[in-house]
């Protein structure tokens, strides 16, 4: 039998970590990493980040010393950085699509089954409730298709406008795999961190008070922002303002809220704009 299965046992095992959406997550995690472990698509090294998870959420909950759950969530930070850029042997991610051009003047994009990054998102889940928040399905569906909607427009005008993107209706064959990837392996794993844990952790620290709400959605947004530096200072702009919508998609409708905004606003770029954007805004 696996480590895998039963490294996620450990982490659902308290009795706080039972509701239907927790267990899910976990049948979920049990099922993709087993059968990558199987496929030989996770290695032997895997093992110790997930170790280090396993250790962090140990230390992270409140009944902890101080110390001691600083220590786990500053783990967890390094862990989550270093997962998300992809920086740690024993994952060995499937490249599904190219390098391919979706359209002429486009870089040529290229897209991998990451195992690594959503691991971030499941840790959150599993071990901090809090990242969240109860809303109503109505709250979290009007709150999501009205930041879905207000943040592709503001984010694909600035695109278009700043040469990033250009209009380019289309569906390539591979469409249905980049929108479950996208759903599931991208926008899940990066509203998990940035909107749950940041955006709310600092939430949680500044207080009830509207100007520590405020700020938590702005510096969570800024550092949206900053993690797209690698794609130059145009997207670390509109990924500034795509974190602000996200961010208040997730204050009025939740983690459902912004992970509809976050895929929503993807795929109207995926299918309507340059994609990923244009080679010459690349060069």
């Amino acid at each position: 039998m696996s480590a895998l299965p039963w490294v996620a046992i450990f982490l659902a095992a308290p009795a706080t970590w039972v509701s239907a959406f927790r267990w899910l997550s976990l049948a979920l995690l049990v099922c993709g990493y087993g059968a990558a472990l199987a496929n030989g698509q996770l290695g032997f090294e895997a093992l110790m980040p997930l170790a280090l998870l396993l250790a962090a959420a140990c230390a992270v909950p409140q009944e902890r010393k101080a110390w001691l759950r600083f220590g786990g969530h500053a783990l967890f930070i390094v862990l989550a950085v270093a997962l998300s850029m992809h920086w740690l042997p024993g994952f060995h991610n499937a490249r599904v699509i190219g390098p391919e051009r979706f359209t002429p003047d486009a870089v040529p994009f290229t897209m991998y089954l990451n195992l690594d990054k959503p691991l971030v998102g499941f840790w959150l889940l599993l071990v901090l409730p809090w990242v969240r928040p109860r809303h109503t399905a109505g709250a979290s569906l009007k709150a999501g298709i009205g930041g879905m909607f207000a943040t592709a427009a503001a984010c694909l005008i600035v695109a278009w406008s700043i040469g990033l993107v250009a209009w380019a209706p289309k569906w390539p064959a591979a469409s249905w795999l980049f929108l479950l990837n996208n759903l599931l392996l991208v926008s899940f794993a990066e509203e998990a961190f940035f909107r749950g844990y940041l955006q709310g952790g600092l939430g949680r620290l500044l207080g009830a008070r509207p100007s520590g709400k405020v700020l938590a959605l702005v510096i969570a947004a800024a550092l949206f922002g900053l993690a797209h530096v690698s794609g130059g200072w145009q997207w670390v702009v509109v990924g500034s303002i795509a974190g602000i919508g996200y961010g208040l998609a997730y204050r009025h409708g939740g983690l459902q809220a912004s992970v509809l905004a976050h895929f929503g606003l993807n795929a109207m770029h995926f299918f309507l704009f340059t994609y990923p954007m244009l080679q010459r805004a690349a060069t």
